[in-house]
């Protein structure tokens, strides 16, 4: 005879499975709440607000929108070095990434030295490091203009020039390329070597081999790497900082006030605005409309990509 569970017990049983999961899904329910739900609620009230951290918020409405996305100079600018630096130096890193990755896998001796030699410039900090390539690409003094001025080649003016400044930050992301290319070596070691066999029977060749073997293999850890790359270059800031003050020669005392984008606010970034407005001008309204902008840009193409790569798996299978 078949027997059935009281429901006053069977409430309690699923009582319980409920407390049992949520438990185990309190630390990140407490993280995300803390460190991002309470942050961005926080945010969006302050947009609505005229707060300069002094006084009490006091509402405004719509102005702190109307200001930034109408009436502030170098809103524009901002925005088109930080999506230029999205665009030109998340490309150019995954390329490179991959390259330097796949000839990592590929060369037979010395590979230890390659690798590390590749790998190194990661670990150094972003100040050290960009105030190494500074000193390299210094227009008077560097000895890279002196390389090229021995070869007969015009020397640009890298960080002082508002054309050569953001191609300039972009090598200095290429130089600390150890990262992707750790990435890239490990989903390049994984491909199984059975499908390169079979691909050469087929005909295949170096070109072949990659566009039908390696890259479906690989695709899901370049949308990885482009995704964070995106959320990271959006958030571009404290190299574009350094060098700008570097290059600026201005030197830091008491009271000195550093002006972002130098020169012609050509590394001028969306971070480096929201810095200025929020903690030197203490427009902390306008500085919230900006992070949300950059917030949703963020999550536009993060969402883009990965619909992108939702059809290609859809096509693929």
């Amino acid at each position: 005879m078949a027997t059935t569970t009281p429901a006053p017990a069977l409430r309690r049983k699923r009582t319980r499975a409920r407390l049992r999961t949520l438990g185990f899904l309190s630390p990140w329910l407490i993280g995300f709440s803390v460190f991002f739900g309470y942050p961005l609620i926080a945010t969006v009230y302050f947009s609505f607000m005229h707060y300069n951290q002094i006084k009490p918020p006091a509402f405004v409405g719509l102005r702190n929108w109307t200001y930034v996305l109408t009436q502030m100079p170098l809103f524009g600018p901002a925005l088109w070095n930080t999506l230029w630096l999205v665009v030109v130096m998340v490309a150019l890193r995954v390329v490179f990434g991959l390259g330097i990755g796949m000839l990592a896998t590929k060369i037979k001796s010395g590979t230890g030295f390659f690798r590390t030699a590749f790998y190194l410039p990661y670990l150094a900090p972003p100040v050290a490091a960009t105030v190494a390539f500074v000193f390299l690409l210094n227009p008077g003094t560097g000895p890279v203009n002196e390389i090229l001025g021995a070869v007969g080649i015009p020397a640009p003016s890298w960080f002082n020039d508002p054309d050569w400044a953001k191609p300039s930050l972009v090598m200095l992301s290429l130089w600390g390329i150890g990262d992707l290319m750790v990435i890239f070596m490990a989903a390049l070691l994984d491909v199984p070597k059975e499908q390169y066999e079979a691909a050469e029977l087929d005909g295949a060749g170096a070109w072949g081999k990659f566009r039908y073997v390696t890259w479906p293999s690989i695709t899901p850890i370049v949308m990885f790497a482009v995704v964070t790359g995106v959320v990271q270059t959006m958030q571009y800031y404290t190299q574009a900082l350094v060098a700008g003050k570097l290059a600026s020669g201005v030197s830091i005392g008491p009271g000195t006030v550093i002006q972002p984008g130098y020169p012609d606010h050509a590394t001028l970034t969306v971070p480096q605005l929201v810095y200025s407005l929020g903690f030197q001008n203490f427009n902390t309204g306008a500085a919230c409309v900006l992070s949300l902008v950059l917030f949703a840009l963020a999550m536009a193409v993060t969402t883009l990509l990965m619909r992108k790569r939702a059809g290609l798996l859809a096509a693929e299978d």
